[in-house]
């Protein structure tokens, strides 16, 4: 993309496990970038290793062939990942206040100043009244939205959302969405979603990359053309159907 400024690189990637049976590649020959303020969604059919790519991404994972850079660089302790995950995984013996503070406790920055900042986030995107509450007494999706709130006060870089919104019903998907949507934009954020729900891909990101089964690699890359329009608002485009037939038959070639 010209002018934009890669964040995360993978040129020919590839991943094989050694097990007492044998060898099973689940990558191979993978190719792409991510850039700077990006969304990228990642999508493939079931068990082609979709949170394989972010587990790669931030080093949990070596790849046996090829190549991973972080701002021009292996990954490694210095780049700041965050994860949201499938389920919210908010402690449910803490405040959403210390939830939130969690973070910073670990990383051992829980300052006067970085915890007023992750706090003003919570002001700033509706949970400012609930901040004394347990996370028993919030909705599902204000529990996601506490849940991305405590991930962006580490201040990462990157964020790599598995699944974020799998475990929530569809209406409560949809509001969830668009929330997540505006905060990582109002933030400035680069993002990686990795999901199996088409419409999710479509609705939420800037490109698509469409992997192929095991081992994956990307067969395909799109990029969707909405700009900032919210989620639920490119539903009601025209173009949001053309581009779900084209990926479902990508998906299913």
């Amino acid at each position: 993309m010209e002018g934009k400024k890669a964040v995360l690189e993978f040129e020919g990637v590839g991943l094989t496990y050694h097990t007492r049976t044998g060898e099973t590649p689940a990558a191979r020959g993978m190719s792409f970038c991510v850039y700077e303020g990006e969304f990228v969604a990642v999508i493939g059919p079931s068990g082609c290793g979709k949170t394989t790519v972010l587990s790669l991404a931030a080093g949990l994972l070596s790849p046996t062939a090829g190549s991973i850079r972080v701002h021009g660089k292996p990954p490694g302790k210095e780049n700041s990942f965050g994860y949201m995950l499938q389920k919210d995984e908010l402690f449910p013996w803490r405040t959403v206040e210390a939830n939130i503070a969690l973070p910073l406790e670990i990383k051992g920055k829980n300052t006067a100043e970085n915890r007023k900042k992750a706090l003003s986030l919570a002001e700033k995107y509706g949970l400012g009244g609930f901040l004394k509450h347990m996370p028993d007494q919030l909705s599902g999706g204000m529990r996601q939205r506490a849940a991305l709130i405590r991930t962006l006060a580490a201040e990462p870089e990157i964020l790599l959302l598995d699944e974020p919104f799998s475990a929530l019903d569809y209406q409560t998907r949809l509001s969830v969405c668009d929330d997540v949507y505006a905060i990582i934009r109002g933030e400035k954020k680069t993002a990686v979603l990795v999901t199996h729900d088409i419409s999710e891909a479509i609705s939420l990101a800037d490109r698509v990359l469409v992997l192929s089964a095991r081992p994956a690699h990307v067969v395909a890359a799109h990029e969707l053309g909405f700009g900032d329009t919210a989620p639920l608002k490119r539903r009601e485009s025209p173009r949001f159907s053309g581009w779900f037939e084209k990926l479902w038959k990508e998906l299913n070639i």
